[in-house]
């Protein structure tokens, strides 16, 4: 059950009102968890900007999708972890690489390495060591690469907590 309401263009003010009015004109949909940050407009601002900035990231999105899926099962977002999953399955990874996501790993080391590290970035980023991030060059990974896996953890930490703290869950959207 939702704890906070949902917001529209009409009920919201300020900057959140002008927020939503802008993505249900280009979108025609605003979901529950847009509709209900709108109570900050601090927070879905930010949101929409770090979203926006993750479509650019050079980390591959099947990989990146994997990462949300390991991190999302931790974090217990539901709602985040259906749309993470659906994502992957879209982008053509199997179903096997998608439990295997889930459990926080992959059968390519390469993405097993890379999914490890975004989960210690999750739970103990202080732990990282340098040997890691050598390992992770030659795999292949650039700097660029191993440093948008932050900015992946950090979307999926307010998307997950956001939608935890709202109450919001699978089958909760109402705009069908």
């Amino acid at each position: 059950m939702p704890r906070l309401t949902r917001l529209t263009p009409d009920t919201a003010v300020g900057a959140s009102r002008d927020l939503l009015a802008d993505l249900a004109s280009r979108h025609g949909h605003l979901g529950d968890m847009v509709s209900t940050m709108a109570h900050s407009p601090a927070v879905l601002g930010g949101y929409l900007q770090l979203s926006r900035a993750m479509g650019r990231a050079e980390l591959d999105r099947r990989i990146s999708e994997r990462i949300s899926m390991a991190v999302q099962v931790r974090q217990g977002c539901g709602l985040c972890l259906d749309a993470h999953v659906e994502a992957a399955r879209a982008l053509g990874v199997s179903e096997e690489e998608i439990a295997r996501a889930c459990a926080g790993t992959s059968a390519d080391p390469a993405i097993a390495a890379i999914v490890s590290l975004a989960l210690q970035v999750h739970r103990e980023p202080a732990s990282i060591t340098g040997e890691q991030i050598t390992a992770l060059r030659e795999y292949g990974y650039s700097d660029r690469a191993i440093a948008d896996v932050v900015g992946v953890v950090a979307l999926n930490v307010l998307t997950g907590s956001f939608n935890l703290l709202a109450g919001l869950t699978p089958g909760s959207d109402t705009d069908e």
